[in-house]
């Protein structure tokens, strides 16, 4: 299993910066937060993941795996049935995203084979392209298949709300959060790592 990839350099610097977050950081401990290499697989996985709970999309990619004896590529996607997507557990709406981001690839209108040299603004423009596939999605792909470093998701509600629990808000604007994102800066993406599992804890400040 692959993981997210950081390490003290990035808590230390999280933690000079960010008090608060830094007692976060300490109780928690090292995260350990699978990614997914294959960026179609990622994408695909984003898709399916959106609205639903972490468990009930782990379940779907699996079986979609299955299905597709252990590999989603895009070939195997374009020939499927939209049915047959949507018999591993998801809707018939994002089995059409997923088949039309599988159309998109082969055609060549997305170029995944691109990402690696193309900035975080360039990813989300040209992702967002699709449909089924807005901000957020791109963002989660950034941050669990390219682990992109400093990505922070205000689309995210379990981000948000721990924002606002942590800093004690009562509120949280798009400005505000821009101030919070620029503090974590250029580790972002580790910072919502932990926003996300203070947000899934007992613990309190």
């Amino acid at each position: 299993m692959e993981v997210f990839d950081y390490g003290e350099k990035e808590i230390t610097y999280l933690g000079k910066k960010d008090k608060q977050l830094l007692k976060i950081i300490s109780a928690i401990g090292k995260i350990e937060r699978q990614v997914t290499p294959n960026l179609f697989e990622a994408l695909v996985e984003s898709i399916i993941g959106q609205q639903i709970s972490s468990k009930a999309a782990a379940t779907v990619n699996q079986r979609l795996r299955d299905r597709f004896n252990g590999e989603i590529s895009p070939e195997k996607v374009a020939a499927a049935n939209h049915f047959h997507i949507q018999e591993c557990g998801t809707t018939l709406k994002k089995a059409g995203y997923i088949k039309i981001a599988a159309d998109a690839i082969l055609h060549g209108k997305i170029k995944l084979d691109n990402f690696s040299t193309m900035t975080d603004e360039e990813i989300i423009v040209q992702l967002t392209q699709l449909p089924g596939v807005g901000v957020w999605t791109a963002e989660m792909l950034m941050i669990f298949s390219l682990q992109r470093p400093n990505i922070i998701s205000y689309d995210d509600l379990i981000i948000r709300r721990s924002i606002m629990k942590l800093y004690k808000l009562e509120e949280l604007t798009k400005e505000q959060f821009g101030i919070y994102k620029n503090q974590y800066h250029p580790y972002a993406s580790i910072a919502s790592l932990y926003l996300w599992a203070y947000g899934h804890s007992d613990i309190t400040e």
